[in-house]
């Protein structure tokens, strides 16, 4: 070969792999990865033109001091000890910056996104485009996928970002709805019954505290259910205010959800709130509840947030939600509110048994996704017995409650010495779920019955609510005290063990484990444990 044509075919491949190398340097990764697609069948790579809407999430500020701070607020001794932080400081110390969003939303309009929003707290950027300016914006592709009766699309590739805004944003929802979050739903209780069973009738109800609950949908029946509801039980009117994040719907197939939601809380906050808000998706696709929860902590009025929904956390890993929703959480918890979430209905199973961790979906065991969030208080299961009188017997764990070592969260610091590995364990506490001894309650101006742990995160929700009330709001995240007081330090008094039954791959036994946790809580002995701590600093003073 001619010794110029060799080497200008060399000069041609190292120049196009200087072009590839440079083109690759002009994209960052995000925490939005290629989503897993097992037992689903590719059908066709969408259109240029079809609408698409994202959610932009970006990085918190000065994180690592962040999450220090937050060990110290919520751990018993430290100084810091529930000092929660005002909105100003977390504006100011660990929100992105007008200056970080407008430098993401104006990429967006450069690129052709239509209707850019920067949420009030500049954590989240929505915005509406086309399969074109999303392959174009975040370097990816998108697909349409078939799985059982349904077709939807998802992202078959690595989500990237330019390296100016590497330092930005954290991931891009809204790229996939083949997996979502699903709610996790006979000798049954009347839920007016539950301060009895779990001990709260000695305290006042919650007339001071707001609850929030997650929902989507129309709230128009679940309102009039809640009315219904309590007119037949003689409880106080309370009137819910709704607010919509992102778009109104009228979908009603989630209406046995929300009433399960709604009624039990204000039956075990004693029939009083000082509000209920219904915080509602268009849907529950992962964008949408992530707007949704920061929608929530934005307006920072809800004091406990019920949550009965979840799905495999591989999902939410693998779409950057839950980098999005913990610190979303994080901040929550930085500022003294509580996220109650429902550990799920399959067990030890929630990630199905196909696959292991950073395959295509799941694991054997893996957890329900936001429960597995180390910033919420994740609820599981049990099965609950009552004496004839209406009181409290025994519990045991409910064969379907969640539970189980997350494949992603790391352990957090107050389950250091009770729970076993490095990973996040679930669930913290439990509550009744078995729809054997689950709740009776109105949906549609009927009564039904029903269960799951979407039913024992609102039991928590409405103990929390309660327990608020009773300390002027200002209790906050409870896990470090819960595990200080019932774990490390047993103190079996306010905590009902529940030491027998199993969820499939785990087995209840003595003190903390993967099945119900600390078990659930007799609440006025809570109560009372919290209120002798109060004094023990007034008596000390007095004595100088």
């Amino acid at each position: 070969m001619d010794r110029r044509l060799v080497v200008l075919t060399l000069l041609a491949t190292l120049s196009g792999y200087i072009d590839s190398v440079s083109a690759q340097s002009l994209w960052a990764a995000t925490l939005t990865r290629a989503h897993p697609t097992v037992n689903a069948t590719f059908v066709d790579y969408l259109a240029p033109e079809e609408p698409l809407s994202v959610v932009v999430t970006l990085r918190l500020r000065n994180r690592d001091q962040l999450d220090s701070l937050v060990e110290s607020l919520t751990t018993p001794g430290t100084p810091t000890f529930r000092k929660w932080l005002s909105r100003d400081e977390i504006v100011s110390n660990y929100l992105p910056t007008q200056a970080q969003a407008q430098q993401v939303a104006s990429y967006l309009a450069q690129m052709k996104f239509a209707n850019v929003q920067i949420a009030p707290n500049k954590m989240l950027i929505t915005a509406d485009g086309t399969a074109a300016t999303v392959r174009a914006a975040f370097n990816t592709e998108l697909a349409h996928f078939r799985r059982g009766n349904r077709v939807a699309f998802a992202n078959t590739a690595d989500v990237q970002i330019p390296t100016s805004l590497g330092e930005v944003i954290e991931s891009v929802l809204g790229l996939q709805e083949l997996d979502q979050a699903h709610t996790v739903v006979v000798t049954t209780h009347n839920p007016v019954q539950w301060p009895t069973i779990y001990d709260a009738t000695p305290m006042a109800g919650a007339a001071h505290t707001v609850v929030g609950i997650i929902t989507d949908g129309s709230m128009t029946q679940t309102i009039s259910d809640l009315h219904t509801f309590e007119t037949q039980n003689g409880l106080p009117t309370i009137n819910p205010t709704v607010v919509n994040v992102g778009g109104s719907s009228n979908d009603t197939s989630g209406t046995t959800e929300w009433d399960l939601d709604s009624q039990d809380i204000q039956a075990m906050a004693g029939g009083q709130l000082g509000g209920m808000i219904f915080y509602t998706a268009p849907s529950l696709s992962n964008a949408a509840l992530t707007a949704t929860y920061n929608a929530v902590v934005t307006a920072n009025v809800a004091k406990v947030i019920n949550v009965s929904l979840g799905e495999c956390e591989t999902s939410a890993h693998s779409d950057g939600s839950m980098a999005a929703d913990d610190a979303i959480f994080e901040v929550a918890v930085a500022q003294g509110q509580t996220f109650s979430v429902a550990s799920g209905d399959t067990g030890s199973y929630e990630c199905g048994t196909g696959g292991v961790k950073g395959a295509s979906y799941g694991s054997l065991l893996g957890d329900s996704y936001p429960a597995s969030s180390p910033y919420v208080i994740s609820v599981g299961g049990t099965t609950l017995s009552t004496n004839s009188n209406g009181t409290y017997a025994s519990e045991t764990a409910w064969a379907f409650g969640g539970g189980g070592p997350s494949l992603y969260e790391p352990k957090p610091s107050w389950q250091t010495g009770v729970v076993p590995g490095s990973a996040r364990g679930v669930p913290d506490i439990a509550f009744d779920a078995d729809p054997a001894s689950g709740a009776l309650f109105i949906v549609n101006g009927s009564q039904t019955s029903d269960g799951g742990t979407s039913l024992s995160a609102p039991l928590f929700a409405g103990t929390w609510a309660r327990l608020e009330s009773a300390h002027s709001n200002g209790l906050g995240f409870p896990a470090g005290w819960f595990y200080s007081h019932g774990a490390t330090s047993p103190e079996p008094s306010m905590f009902h063990d529940v030491t027998t039954g199993s969820n499939g791959a785990y087995t209840a036994s003595a003190g903390w484990d993967y099945t119900t946790g600390l078990g659930s809580l007799d609440v006025a002995k809570v109560n009372a444990k919290i209120s002798a701590a109060a004094i023990v600093p007034i008596i000390n003073f007095l004595l100088q």
